[in-house]
């Protein structure tokens, strides 16, 4: 039996260290990760950071006002967020406003200048084919050799036209596709590059003018489209937001497009042969079976994939530059890859000399391209983090100081039991702390100003949670008990108040982070996080820090600075049997 009860109390007496030291590893694990990765502040939101802010206009088509309607306006909030989050944009913020506006918010930060590209180019996204191109600049286009393959200038200065550049981009099924070492791999300008150089360019590069049809059979352009493109001047940035404006879907219409020189071209594009709603989904994939490198896969839907086997077969029977289809965003041509025979089975691969960023560029285009509204840009604002920061610095010090006076009031009410209820607070702020930091390069996680609100209520939901349990405490004394059954006894009820409490916290923080958007949901989600430390903090480190107090003379015996004295609780004397009075002897007669 001693044997026995003495192995109870060392398990017991081994418990509270349990839990400290798995905290403090925690703890330890989490900071050591933190310095690892290099992220060892939270990120800022766009208020507390910088950053830009885009009103977004939708603009009704002809004979469409119907076409701007909620659920359009919310298919295209979502197509823009996946747009932003596929180039790793954190805190980007996109939401309506009012039935015509969207706004989009962009922190500064890494990618955040080609998000806001992505998102600025909202018309809906085209394959057509090329008519005729050339530079914008009136660079003569080289000759074709006699072979039918482009003439190379033995300096290497491939600088005087896209012809070469445009005519070897190729499209194929996937199967095979060899990179040409001799293309160029820069990209200026824009976010997509248009070096997509596969194999070696199986026609003549001779840009047909657009006065005359070039050989293949294509239709020669009408009289205005003929001087629109003779008037077309790329290289002057309002001529080519307004190229090919009003033309429909169904009509041939001009553009505008930058080569991988960073030079303009000028185009005449046949009417759209496959939509971008037909792109069912896009990948940058690296190619290391065949060599190509980067590429980027389509998939197409099923009726994408008969259309976009239609017109390959039909580009693939012509010359160039008549066998390529043009991408066109925004009115704009992101690449113009060339075919050599018809794609079938519903995808494609557009390879060539492409790298990582370039890749993921196109298939983000090609992914999210296709809205179902157009929009104008109405205003780009710069947002500064002067306001910002001084909002911050006021919650700070109101954070501060509230923390102080809660400070105060433990070591007022509770004295000996404030540094429990202190420490604890400090494990809690650490944890909340270094998890932020880890959050943002993980998930995204951006601290904002609602974010900062949430981490300080916070504090007195934290509070709380001691603040119940000492009571707990105090209440088994008041009954007469001692310090170290009164500890345990009062833990039952006290965890189960605790976690009805914070039960209820967190699913209103979950409700608010569902249901609202933006910067509210910072909030939410930083009332969520701390309420789920609060239950971590109080199961493994206060109840166990309070255990071992308890086993300490100064709060065993109850001292007057402990918050625990018996006295000034006004505790019960023991309570204990009373014995009843036995009768009175009886005497003996005789």
């Amino acid at each position: 039996m001693a044997a026995l009860k003495k192995g109870r109390n060392a398990s017991a007496t081994s418990k509270p260290w349990r839990s400290l030291a798995l905290i403090l590893i925690a703890i330890v694990a989490l900071t050591g990760g933190m310095f690892a990765s290099g992220h060892t502040t939270p990120r800022l939101g766009i208020d507390l950071a910088g950053g830009t802010s885009i009103t977004l206009a939708a603009v009704p088509e002809a004979g469409q006002e119907s076409a701007i309607n909620k659920t359009n306006m919310d298919t295209a909030v979502s197509i823009m967020e996946r747009r932003v989050n596929g180039l790793g944009v954190s805190e980007a913020e996109v939401q309506t406003q009012g039935d015509r506006n969207i706004i989009v918010n962009i922190p500064k930060g890494t990618n955040s200048k080609q998000a806001r590209e992505q998102v600025g180019t909202t018309a809906k996204l085209y394959f057509r084919p090329v008519i005729a191109t050339e530079l914008a600049e009136g660079g003569a286009a080289p000759q074709p050799s006699a072979t039918g393959e482009p003439s190379a200038d033995p300096s290497g200065d491939t600088s005087g036209d896209k012809a070469t550049d445009g005519a070897s981009q190729e499209a194929t099924d996937g199967s095979s596709a060899s990179a040409d070492p001799s293309a160029s791999a820069t990209t200026q300008g824009r976010a997509v590059t248009d070096a997509l150089k596969a194999d070696e360019s199986p026609a003549a590069t001779d840009k047909a003018s657009p006065s005359t049809s070039a050989t293949g059979g294509a239709a020669d352009p009408d009289a205005k489209l003929q001087e629109a493109y003779a008037k077309l001047d790329c290289t002057k940035e309002d001529v080519r937001a307004t190229a090919g404006d009003g033309a429909k879907a169904t009509e041939s219409t001009v553009a505008c497009g930058q080569n991988s020189q960073g030079q303009w071209q000028k185009y005449i594009l046949g009417p759209a042969a496959v939509d971008g709603t037909d792109v069912d989904e896009a990948d940058a994939v690296l190619n290391t079976t065949s060599g190509a490198g980067w590429t980027v896969t389509m998939k197409f839907t099923g009726e994408g994939s008969k259309k976009f086997a239609d017109i390959t077969g039909q580009l693939a029977q012509k010359q160039s530059p008549q066998n390529q289809f043009a991408i066109v965003l925004d009115g704009e041509v992101v690449s113009d890859p060339y075919v050599r025979q018809a794609l079938t089975g519903g995808n494609a691969e557009i390879s060539g000399n492409f790298n990582q960023q370039s890749a993921q560029d196109l298939a983000n285009m090609l992914s999210y391209g296709a809205l179902p509204l157009t929009f104008r840009e109405d205003s780009v604002t710069t947002v500064t983090a002067a306001l910002g920061g001084e909002q911050l610095e006021a919650g700070l010090i109101a954070g501060a100081i509230g923390l102080a006076l809660v400070i105060l009031y433990l070591l007022f009410y509770y004295r000996g039991l404030s540094f429990i209820a202190i420490a604890s607070l400090g494990v809690s702020a650490a944890l909340t702390y270094v998890i932020m930091a880890l959050l943002g390069p993980t998930i995204g996680f951006a601290l904002n100003l609602p974010a900062v609100c949430g981490a300080i209520v916070a504090i007195g939901i934290t509070a709380d949670s001691f603040i119940v349990y000492f009571e707990r405490v105090r209440d088994e004394i008041r009954e007469g008990r001692s310090l170290r059954p009164s500890v345990e006894r009062a833990w039952p009820r006290a965890r189960r108040t605790i976690l009805v409490s914070d039960f209820v916290s967190f699913l209103a923080a979950a409700v608010l982070f569902v249901v609202t958007v933006g910067k509210v949901q910072g909030f939410a989600f930083t009332l969520g996080l701390t309420t789920v430390l609060d239950v971590v903090v109080v199961f493994l480190f206060t109840k166990p820090l309070l255990t071992l107090m308890a086993r300490r003379k100064f709060f065993a015996s109850g001292h007057k600075w402990s918050g625990l004295d018996p006295k000034a609780l006004g505790a019960k004397p023991p309570l204990r049997r009373t014995r009843r009075p036995s009768a009175p002897a009886q005497t003996k007669e005789a």
